[in-house]
């Protein structure tokens, strides 16, 4: 066995019993040939939606070159690598959780494919519910397919109707009117056209930016932010966007849902707290979570603390609501990714004191508030409860950001198998004991939609309700991009 294959078996992740990351998609159309570049930094700002693999696609003399692998962002496209990519104007980028085939380098995006009249490069980040089937249909065409990966079969589909249409506007809504489940997609073309679309329901984010050298179409606002673009909206469910030599070219709304809704955990935990959302700063709706936890869930305690990352704006807010003090409880190490060896078991049982270890100083003594963003099989949460109790806090108050996940999701959101998932094996009560806290409290559905009311869409609950969404929103009060702007 070689040393690399015994790293891979020997990998171990901290947050295993935590969701899945969605993936990220940045499309870049420019009026200078700095897209690879812009492609790049966009992808390291949006690494956080997934850590599993990453990809580059170019356009270069009417044809698409491509670079990708499995890896974070910084070690897929090292210097080497990224001076190999043409210069040019248009650049497609994608970094990858799986949600959908395994992670392997055939399943890395984007994926480019050709046809008889061209080419195409697509990045996608949801999940395609009816891939099977549409895969199945393509393959009674005479379509070859070399990944397991659903954003290959979209790939597929949208070039054989590109193919068929002879248009590719046409080719575009026809492929996307026989998707099912959440896509937020970008496509480039050889002759160097950028499309972007967003499913009708509107499951998952994308948003368009622009400065004076052009256009970035990305999954988050922090990689427009990054890249030193200006956001200027989001792009609506159903709608499709063309853009060609850095500018918007056409818009306009062709799909249709009869429910819509955002994935409100794009607020609780996948999103970086910098990005707006549907009008929302995710910021803002952390913070507010844990206002509505303070009102929810109060507790006589000296001071309130965060579980890094996504637990510390929900911290922020239930200490400035309850008006105790907000302290840090742990370091963070930051600079030893997301996977790390362990020879021994013992060392595998204390893995989170590797990346959080608790800050004694500020709680030793204490009775605290933790918050964190969710449980899913409480096994994270149990270790962390016990490297704060090994520091000599005297109570832990455990409060959530989340309602306790009770749904799998199909739309792209890696969540455990039913039977797995903690809040339908046991009481909250029982989940209280086995992860060993003084109290604790989950937000309300209620209240996690109150506080993520300033977002322009409705939600989609389903992983804590069974319910897949609300009803459509009306999206003729949102003015589109004007044509050629």
């Amino acid at each position: 066995m070689s040393s690399k294959t015994m790293f891979k078996k020997r990998r171990y992740t901290m947050r295993q019993d935590k969701l899945g990351e969605e993936c990220a998609v940045i499309g870049v159309s420019l009026r200078c040939d700095e897209a690879v570049g812009i492609a790049y930094n966009g992808l390291l700002a949006l690494q956080h939606r997934g850590q599993e693999a990453a990809g580059i696609a170019v356009t270069f003399k009417h044809s698409i070159q491509l670079s990708k692998d499995v890896g974070l962002v910084g070690e897929v496209f090292t210097p080497a690598v990224l001076e190999k990519l043409p210069r040019s104007d248009m650049a497609l980028g994608h970094t990858r959780y799986s949600t959908t085939g395994s992670n392997t380098t055939s399943n890395v995006q984007p994926f480019v494919t050709e046809y008889l009249t061209g080419r195409i490069a697509t990045a996608h980040n949801g999940n395609i519910t009816n891939s099977k089937e549409i895969k199945a249909k393509l393959e009674k065409q005479g379509l070859d397919f070399s990944a397991t990966s659903d954003s290959e079969v979209v790939s597929s589909l949208i070039a054989y109707n590109i193919m068929q249409k002879k248009d590719l506007l046409k080719g575009v809504i026809a492929a996307t009117e026989d998707l099912e489940g959440a896509f937020s997609l970008i496509l480039i073309t050889g002759d160097k056209k950028m499309v972007a679309v967003r499913d009708p329901h509107g499951f998952r984010p994308l948003c368009i930016g622009r400065n004076p050298q052009g256009i970035v179409i990305a999954s988050e606002s922090c990689a427009l932010d990054s890249c030193c673009f200006d956001f200027i909206r989001d792009i609506l469910p159903g709608e499709i966007v063309i853009v060609e030599d850095g500018k918007i070219i056409y818009s306009g709304l062709h799909l249709k849902a009869k429910k819509q809704g955002l994935c409100i955990f794009e607020y609780v935990y996948f999103a970086r707290p910098d990005s707006i959302i549907d009008g929302l700063s995710v910021y803002q709706a952390r913070f507010n979570m844990g206002r509505e936890l303070a009102k929810e869930h109060p507790v006589d305690a000296d001071v309130v603390c965060g579980v890094p990352d996504s637990g510390l704006e929900a911290a922020m807010g239930y200490a400035y609501e309850s008006g105790l003090p907000l302290v840090s409880g742990f370091v963070k190490n930051r600079y030893i990714g997301r996977s790390f060896i362990f020879p021994s078991q013992i060392q595998r049982e204390n893995a989170v004191k590797i990346k959080l270890n608790p800050l004694r100083a500020n709680i030793e003594g204490k009775r605290i508030v933790l918050v964190d963003d969710s449980i899913v099989r409480g096994t994270t949460s149990a270790k962390i409860v016990k490297s704060l109790r090994s520091t000599g806090v005297k109570e832990i108050h455990m409060r959530i950001s989340s309602p306790p996940f009770r749904h799998t999701c199909h739309f792209g959101t890696d969540i455990d198998s039913e039977a797995n998932l903690i809040a339908n094996q046991i009481s909250i009560e029982e989940i209280r004991k086995r992860i060993d806290v003084d109290s604790l409290g989950y937000i309300s559905v209620e209240g996690l939609v109150k506080a993520c009311a300033k977002c322009t869409l409705p939600f989609c609950t389903g992983c804590f309700t069974g319910d897949y969404g609300a009803e459509s929103t009306d999206t003729s009060k949102f003015q589109l991009e004007e044509h050629n702007a």
